[in-house]
């Protein structure tokens, strides 16, 4: 099997307006096997998006055609390729229960989804961690020190898993160390081994997947896999299922890095 399994779409608020057709066509000239598309799934109820543009998520009203559209993708290409319908859920502390609400409303129409954390809680505000270099950087003057950036990280990622959202709650883990993202930007280095080792033991106790995410090698500031290379061995070596994915807004993003990936797999 070759699999995408993070694939963004049209109906991508920040992506682009490339066809579901020209990222299917170029997944099935590339030979892959199996993709799944993973939009943003809207915002919980009662969440308001803190980034400038609010266009983190998925509009509601828009949800029923993108499902609507996949099943008659799946069935038009059914004999080229398997296509999951999925959505990337974020997890965002205070809203559990809303969005446990709206798993078990859509659950049933998906085949495989992410469950991710681009928002971080602090003293009552939340804050986009993946937006810009200058937003992150502002966050960590404001939170008063890059450990602490770090730690909520980990701690929202390992509370995603142990939380109970349902029995759609999706079970694989969308760029376990996205916190890394802007990393070379600042002036401190940040050792965060212990907390990944923490997260991925969390991951293999309660049987989650990673999402195995090239978007990395493609941000200036970051230039690494999510996870990175010595913790996809690590995670290996604990029976970890990882999944390639791109994560790709456009069509030319799709598969970014797929053969780097696969080395270091290998």
């Amino acid at each position: 099997m070759k699999i995408d399994g993070h694939i963004h779409s049209p109906f991508c608020p920040h992506g682009s307006s490339d066809s579901f057709e020209k990222y299917i066509e170029k997944a099935i000239n590339n030979r892959f096997t199996h993709i799944t598309f993973t939009e943003h799934a809207p915002a919980p109820k009662g969440f308001i998006d803190t980034v400038p543009e609010q266009d983190s998520f998925m509009k509601m009203e828009y949800l029923d055609p993108y499902i609507t559209e996949l099943q008659k993708l799946k069935m038009k290409y059914a004999s080229e390729i398997q296509i999951n319908i999925g959505l990337e859920v974020d997890y965002i502390q205070g809203f559990e229960v809303e969005t446990k609400n709206f798993l078990n409303k859509v659950g049933h129409h998906l085949d495989d989804s992410i469950l991710s954390v681009h928002f971080l809680l602090h003293q009552k505000k939340y804050e986009c961690i993946d937006y810009s270099v200058e937003h992150f950087n502002n966050y960590v003057r404001e939170v008063g020190s890059l450990k602490t950036v770090y730690e909520n990280y980990y701690n929202t990622v390992r509370q995603s898993i142990v939380t109970d959202l349902g029995t759609y709650k999706p079970t694989r883990i969308g760029h376990p160390t996205l916190i890394h993202k802007f990393q070379h930007s600042l002036q401190e280095k940040m050792d965060d081994h212990d907390l990944i080792i923490r997260t991925l033991q969390y991951i293999k106790i309660h049987h989650y997947e990673i999402d195995l995410n090239s978007a990395g090698l493609a941000k200036k500031y970051c230039l690494e896999i999510y996870p990175p290379a010595p913790y996809i061995q690590y995670a290996k070596e604990q029976g970890i299922p990882l999944v390639f994915g791109s994560d790709a807004h456009c069509a030319d993003d799709l598969h970014q890095y797929y053969e780097d990936v696969y080395t270091t797999l290998k």
